[in-house]
């Protein structure tokens, strides 16, 4: 909920405390239980008092729902009857906090530990800039060496892939211990700026998983505000244990929202390198599979990208 301002403080008196920016983290679930239940509770340990939390369940099969309303009856909670999709699901999350008037959305994975001080250092880098209508942290692996990074924000470019997340597998050196403007912060958790997201939109459905979150900030650079990566702010990631690793159902998802991504922003360079590194990437990673009996994730690859190629594209949903 946006805030004015109130009267001058009286001469000599001290000017009243600012109010901490109200945000509203989203955590999105679809048959991930225990990963949920450890999420909510990191959550909870957060030093930032002014948070409300809302588990919007995609139409899980495992008791995800019953479960967090056991153990954390006073978190709020969302369920779908069907999987409706990263951004389906998101979407009615950033409906409720719009409707709301909350100041930050903050949509996250269910596969997520944040640092205590995560939030409180992610609104300040954010708040008083009204420039800046995302921001992201620095995301870590949860698993092996908690020093390696995963995510220190991200870049663009039109390739096999359009994503890219910087620093990705090395150990936390100090390389990128300045905040500064990128790309895109990655959906598995960012700060949204209620302004941001009214002017922009809701997140595009068309994209089933993969590169939504890329779309959204890319939009939203086109709409005047700037996406932010605040070293300070750390989280640990369980990397898509829901979506699985290089198997059929997730090629095909990448390259179906990879080709999308390209039909929407690439110009004249951009389709040829896209082009050109499909043709060179598919037969390596065939090349690759085939040994470990796994050339349907390629071929499935491949059939995303076509099927990518003739999605129809409808206006994202305004907010």
């Amino acid at each position: 909920m946006s805030r004015k301002p109130g009267p001058a403080a009286a001469a000599g008196e001290s000017p009243a405390p600012r109010l901490r920016p109200k945000v509203l983290a989203i955590v999105l679930n679809y048959n991930g239980r225990e990963m949920t239940l450890a999420t909510v509770a990191s959550l909870l340990a957060l030093d930032y008092p002014e948070l409300g939390i809302l588990v919007v369940d995609n139409g899980s099969t495992d008791g995800s729902d019953a479960a967090v309303a056991a153990a954390f009856p006073a978190v709020r909670r969302l369920r779908t009857a069907e999987n409706l999709g990263i951004s389906g699901g998101l979407n009615l999350g950033f409906r409720v906090g719009l409707a709301e008037g909350w100041d930050f959305l903050m949509p996250m994975n269910n596969d997520i530990e944040v640092a205590p001080d995560l939030l409180r250092e992610l609104v300040a880098a954010a708040a008083d800039d009204p420039t800046i209508g995302c921001a992201g942290p620095k995301c870590f692996y949860f698993f092996g060496d908690r020093n390696r990074i995963w995510s220190a924000g991200g870049t663009l470019r039109f390739r096999e892939s359009v994503t890219r997340e910087r620093g990705m597998g090395e150990l936390d050196r100090g390389r990128f211990d300045r905040d500064g403007e990128v790309d895109y912060v990655n959906g598995a958790l960012m700060l949204i700026r209620r302004e941001a997201m009214l002017a922009t939109g809701l997140w595009d459905p068309v994209y089933h998983v993969s590169v939504e979150d890329a779309d959204w900030c890319v939009r939203m650079k086109r709409a005047g505000f700037r996406c932010w990566y605040a070293h300070r702010a750390r989280l640990w990631h369980m990397v898509s244990p829901t979506t699985g690793g290089y198997t059929a159902g997730r090629t095909f998802r990448t390259g179906r929202s990879t080709a999308i991504f390209v039909r929407k922003y690439a110009g004249l360079a951009g389709w040829a390198g896209f082009l050109f590194w499909t043709a060179v990437a598919i037969p390596a990673a065939l090349l690759r599979e085939l040994p470990r009996r796994n050339a349907a994730a390629v071929v499935a690859k491949f059939r995303g990208v076509l099927a990518g190629l003739r999605a129809p594209l409808p206006d994202p949903p305004e907010a």
